[in-house]
């Protein structure tokens, strides 16, 4: 399209987005990013193909080439949405949980807020994410992209202002979230005990309190009477 000027008698391109055309490439993107993330938990990185997901998303394959390039930036595309939830461009932290966790008053509440976010996010994303650690000793793009997760797993350790107990170092404190953050185990504890989301939730809520901020002598919560082991 294109618009007279009345001074000079030319021509100037000028630059428009259709809302249609971009709701249309959202749809478009949604839909990839879904098929992507059904291929790659049923046959992980190697046996997946951006073909393959091409025809499960019914696009052509220059689509998904060109929306993410590579496989290894689609699998952090996908992993990124099931973290997050949406594909929504605004990073975790700056979100609305990590507004009220840095808000709430008491390591209780912090506490509470990090693990209900954490679980709804590994719900989504762990078995995702170990499909990308799994396939970076073999492969040094996808080892680029698993680099970056481990750096995104360090930020979220590390988002919390408050100090924990005295003879707990800054660094101590971020080595042990990051550690229960880690998606290997919230696989093992729902796929290989069983546990619930929602169980793991208040294992990871009771642990960072026990860990970092319990004081000796601090009468223990009602956690290890609810949780059934089997």
């Amino acid at each position: 399209m294109a618009s007279q000027h009345p001074a000079g008698g030319g021509t100037r391109a000028r630059r428009y987005r259709s809302p249609g055309r971009t709701r249309q490439a959202r749809a478009t993107r949604a839909r990839i990013i879904a098929a992507a993330a059904r291929r790659f938990l049923a046959r992980g990185y190697a046996g997946t193909t951006m073909r393959a997901v091409a025809a499960d998303a019914g696009v052509a394959l220059p689509t998904v080439e060109l929306v993410f390039g590579t496989k290894a930036k689609l699998l952090k595309a996908v992993i990124d949405v099931a973290i997050a939830g949406d594909d929504e461009p605004v990073p975790m932290l700056d979100r609305e949980w990590a507004r009220q966790a840095e808000s709430v008053p008491g390591a209780a509440g912090f506490a509470a807020v990090c693990a209900g976010q954490l679980a709804e996010s590994a719900r989504r994303a762990a078995g995702l994410t170990l499909v990308a650690l799994e396939a970076a000793r073999a492969d040094p793009d996808i080892a680029a992209v698993a680099a970056q997760l481990m750096v995104q797993r360090q930020v979220m350790a590390a988002c919390r202002r408050s100090r924990p107990r005295d003879g707990i170092g800054h660094a101590a404190a971020v080595d042990t979230v990051w550690a229960l953050m880690d998606p290997a185990l919230f696989g093992r504890l729902t796929r290989d005990r069983h546990w619930s989301p929602a169980q793991f939730r208040d294992w990871f809520a009771d642990a960072i309190l026990r860990l970092l901020f319990s004081v000796p002598g601090q009468q223990p919560n009602a956690f290890g009477q609810s949780l059934e082991l089997s």
